[in-house]
């Protein structure tokens, strides 16, 4: 518990006279408190003593009620005084920190103007108009009309990019190699030549006929 306290917020000697101040005007609240109990009574005893007849003990009473009233309003001033005065404590200390604070945000604003310098701030003006500007005439360019011949360029090159993902999108038919279409002719003559041979007339025509075909594929072949 002691160690703990006496890591708290260190008391102040301007914490100290306010706490002063205050202590000093709640004791005068309570010597306020005894004045009115004792004006009160003393208001009684007068009327007691005037009901008996006792003219002269009931002045001594308004007497002596008379002075606690003014001892009353001298407490009463002095703690209008105490008031004032804890306030304007109060206000001076926050006043005081308002003070430093500003002078502290006043260093850092000087310390920032020298990391950022006027001519510094100036040239990144200067680059942001001209990449603004640069910007303006690339966006001017490209809003002007084409020419006829661009146009026609235009929409080739949208044509090619058409005929291109055509043909990517086809299948692929899959071709005969060479030895196939050889082969195929081969059979085809070997077939052509047994049919003829099975037909009696014609013998020499019909090898007439075969010697030809064969010699056109052998240049095929070739």
């Amino acid at each position: 518990m002691g160690s703990s306290a006496s890591k708290g917020a260190k008391i102040t000697a301007h914490d100290r006279a306010i706490l002063d101040l205050k202590v000093q005007r709640d004791k005068l609240k309570q010597y306020n408190k005894r004045l009115d109990t004792v004006i009160v009574k003393e208001h009684t005893l007068a009327k007691a003593h005037l009901a008996k007849g006792e003219k002269k003990r009931a002045l001594l009473a308004l007497r002596r009620k008379k002075f606690q009233e003014g001892l009353l309003e001298k407490t009463l001033l002095q703690m209008t005084n105490l008031d004032e005065l804890t306030f304007s404590i109060e206000q001076a200390l926050v006043e005081k920190q308002v003070f430093e604070g500003l002078a502290a945000g006043n260093q850092v604003l000087k310390e920032l103007h020298k990391e950022m310098s006027l001519s510094d701030v100036e040239k990144l003006m200067d680059e942001t108009a001209e990449s603004i500007a640069y910007q303006n005439e690339i966006d001017e360019i490209l809003s002007m009309r084409l020419s006829v011949a661009e146009e026609e360029d235009i929409e080739r090159e949208l044509d090619e990019l058409a005929a291109e993902k055509t043909r990517t999108m086809l299948p692929d038919v899959p071709q005969a190699s060479d030895q196939e279409r050889n082969a195929a002719i081969l059979e085809a003559a070997r077939d052509q030549e047994q049919g003829d041979q099975g037909a009696p007339e014609n013998v020499v025509s019909k090898k007439t006929h075969i010697g030809n075909q064969r010699m056109r594929n052998e240049a095929m072949l070739a």
